[in-house]
């Protein structure tokens, strides 16, 4: 019988392909992507089995935005990704000391990224909806019937995707834009996290915000109102903004549905956002509770 190998064991062996020493790692974060701190001022991201194309993707961006000059975290001169027992894992320049990013942080940088011209990169194009069934299929606590409606769900949203109506000219999109994807330093805002950076319609981006203010109430009305002035577009007076809203709320509801299943303090907020979406719960805006 095999045994699946430790996050240590993968750092390990991740960092000895590219000849870096794990010795006195300390991990940052130990979720969907495993994230550790090295002594020296590096950080290695290890992804999840069969995400190596979103990781080479992640690396190339990161190298792309450096020539463009857009603030965004560094990936280490390394031939990278490298394979860990399976596992794709990156390099990265540790941050300097920060804190999450503000609504404005995000405009800011979401602007500078929506002006540059498309990069020769094997981008792909957007999908809203990736992974969605993974999730769904994973989410062992909610009942058949949820699991049922949220699956209708996703494949109307997919319907309406292909004939959503024509929007601002689409270029690189981050793929998502929160704050939890900037880092406030001393020295500014800093863009994070390229997972999903693709190529496709900028509301998708703005979106993220927008849904803050009219889906969970976490943005207030003067915050997003600075957000639309320094973008120049409120994306909540376009006619396809639906169709990216209950996209964007479907990934948070299957989200904290899918790691409701191995972390009970979740289970409560996972099914209230379910109920919310089935009309269970009243009007928006609702007060969805962050997952981290």
């Amino acid at each position: 019988m095999t045994t699946s190998p430790t996050p240590t064991q993968i750092l390990e062996e991740a960092c000895h392909a590219v000849g870096l020493d794990a010795t006195n790692a300390q991990p940052i974060r130990i979720a969907e992507n495993a994230i550790w701190r090295l002594p020296g001022g590096m950080v290695v991201r290890i992804a999840r089995p069969g995400q190596s194309a979103a990781a080479t993707r992640e690396v190339q961006v990161a190298r792309w935005l450096a020539t463009q000059g857009v603030p965004a975290v560094r990936a280490l001169d390394l031939r990278q990704p490298v394979a860990a027992s399976g596992y794709p894992v990156t390099f990265w320049e540790e941050l300097p000391p920060h804190e999450i990013g503000t609504v404005t942080d995000v405009v800011v940088l979401l602007k500078q990224l929506h002006a540059l011209p498309k990069p020769d990169l094997p981008l792909g194009e957007l999908d809203p909806f990736v992974r969605l069934v993974e999730r769904i299929d994973a989410a062992s606590t909610i009942s058949d019937e949820d699991r049922l409606w949220l699956k209708g769900r996703l494949e109307d949203l997919k319907q309406q995707w292909v004939s959503r109506p024509k929007g601002l000219p689409e270029c690189v999109v981050h793929g998502d834009a929160w704050v939890g994807n900037v880092a406030r330093t001393e020295a500014g805002p800093l863009l994070m996290d390229f997972e999903r950076a693709s190529f496709g319609p900028p509301e998708w981006d703005l979106v993220s915000t927008a849904v803050k203010l009219t889906t969970t109430g976490a943005v207030s009305a003067e915050e997003y109102a600075a957000f639309c002035e320094t973008y120049g577009v409120d994306v909540t007076e376009w006619e396809g903004y639906s169709i990216l809203a209950g996209a964007r709320e479907l990934r948070m509801t299957t989200y904290a549905a899918q790691h409701a299943a191995t972390r009970p303090k979740w289970r409560r907020e996972a099914q209230y956002r379910i109920d919310c979406l089935r009309g269970r719960a009243g009007a928006p805006p609702w007060r969805w509770k962050a997952i981290m």
